[in-house]
């Protein structure tokens, strides 16, 4: 059913009567940086999801050693052509790709679920918890993130009572690497959401919640976290790209992701080697680091500008002054 405006009798355009996604989902399809970027991620997701699907396709193994195939040329059984061992580069690219999207995504969801957390609990309880949750973050804010996160990545697990046969599995690196990311990763979250918090839990909704009976915990799931959504959404989003980042320069030093598990961090430092006799190697997972970075931070500012509530410029006020007659 159509809405009019009553001063005029005219109908208001959809736009006016949009929802807030709605108005947010036109003023994100506008921002045609981030639009270009998510497709980029998508594709980039797609194609490493659909890795073994290219193998089966070309015929190889992403594994399958050929010392007699060192460093082949692009053809049509090899499109990138071949590493230092003769594996396909193409496909470790692919299967170097979920490992790396796997975890800067994995990880900045983690770290936003730990921030989301300590601001919630900090911003709406407030006092003495909130001063000492503050502190805390603060004393981690301070920490040198890298030095701390080679010192952490370089401990032997077996010191700490971790079986050995769970520390030489293929997945262990990786899920290591995760836990340690988002340990200290979720400390931008927490201060954003603990401001929110702030500032919504003395509105009037939160107010006559409280009147009507509702417990924290109930305040918090229906009032509170559905209106600290978006910093959490954008700070996640831009997240991604940084932990993307810290993965690559981790498995660079040889701390990170463990052969025989490829990402694009260790395939770069194996290439640096060869980048005389193969530079190739080095370039096309730097570039695909470069470009996902890039577009993980350009699809961050579309959605901070698509949910900024501020940037609400699709209509105007339904006044008189539609109708030219009236203005008259």
């Amino acid at each position: 059913m159509t809405r009019q405006n009553t001063r005029t009798g005219k109908p208001i355009p959809a736009s006016r009567s949009a929802s807030p996604w709605r108005l947010a989902a036109r003023r994100f399809s506008r921002h045609k940086l981030a639009w270009i970027s998510l497709l980029v991620l998508l594709l980039f997701a797609v194609a490493s999801a659909c890795a073994p699907l290219v193998a089966h396709w070309l015929g190889t193994d992403a594994q399958a050693v050929d010392l007699f195939s060192r460093y082949g040329p692009p053809s049509w059984d090899h499109p990138l052509g071949t590493d230092e061992l003769g594996r396909d580069v193409l496909l470790r690219l692919l299967y170097g790709g979920q490992v790396s999207l796997m975890v800067g995504v994995s990880s900045a969801l983690c770290a936003a679920v730990i921030g989301t957390f300590i601001g919630v609990i900090a911003g709406f309880r407030g006092g003495w918890l909130d001063g000492f949750l503050m502190r805390f973050t603060d004393g981690v804010i301070s920490l040198p993130l890298l030095p701390l996160l080679i010192v952490l990545a370089a401990i032997d697990p077996g010191k700490l009572g971790i079986p050995r046969d769970v520390i030489n599995g293929e997945s262990f690196s990786l899920y290591r690497i995760i836990l340690i990311i988002a340990l200290f990763g979720w400390t931008t979250v927490a201060r954003l959401v603990r401001a929110a918090t702030l500032a919504l839990r003395e509105r009037e909704f939160v107010l006559s919640a409280r009147a009507l009976g509702a417990g924290p915990g109930r305040i918090i799931l229906r009032h509170i976290l559905p209106n600290v959504v978006t910093p959490i959404i954008i700070a996640t989003t831009l997240a991604v790209g940084n932990v993307i980042l810290m993965e690559s320069v981790l498995s660079f030093l040889g701390l990170g992701i463990q052969p025989p598990v490829p990402s694009w961090g260790n395939m770069l430092t194996h290439a640096q080697e060869f980048i005389w006799d193969a530079p190739l190697l080095a370039l096309w997972p730097g570039l695909l680091i470069f470009i996902t970075v890039i577009a993980v931070n350009f699809l961050g500012d579309g959605l901070q500008d698509a949910l900024d509530p501020r940037a609400n410029t699709d209509h105007a006020p339904a006044t008189g002054q539609d109708d030219p007659q009236t203005a008259q």
